[in-house]
């Protein structure tokens, strides 16, 4: 499909800087969403909006902590899973039925919560890669 005749760029500006303000210029275009230096020049230029990211360096470190936190759940909800398991081995030893059986709803009801906050840390990990 060919670009409409008013969407071919053919015309060219050249601007001349110096090092310092190539580098600035860098800088500035890092902080926005834009790909390529022409196109965050051509909307500053044109005056068109330039959308600008924003980093949150305390959502940063809490994130971190959360992912942090989310491995050892998983490690834990493992262990927790690999002990359960040995015990049903065990279950026919009558003093580890009753034991079993206590232990297997609570097993249960930790699986559920870990799973639950590690979904919530997912729903807050893609809401904050969005922003």
């Amino acid at each position: 499909m060919k670009k409409q005749e008013s969407e071919v760029r053919n015309k060219m500006v050249v601007v001349r800087m110096n090092e310092t303000e190539l580098s600035q210029l860098a800088k500035f275009q890092n902080k926005t969403t834009e790909k390529d230096t022409s196109s965050y020049l051509r909307k500053v230029a044109l005056q068109k909006p330039v959308t600008v990211k924003y980093r949150n360096e305390s959502a940063d470190d809490f994130l971190m902590d959360m992912l942090n936190m989310k491995k050892e759940l998983n490690a834990i909800g493992n262990n927790f899973n690999q002990a359960v398991h040995k015990l049903h081995l065990l279950e026919k030893i009558p003093e580890f039925r009753a034991w079993v059986q206590q232990y297997d709803g609570l097993q249960k009801v930790l699986v559920s919560k870990v799973e639950e906050i590690k979904l919530r840390m997912n729903q807050l990990y893609e809401q904050w890669l969005q922003k």
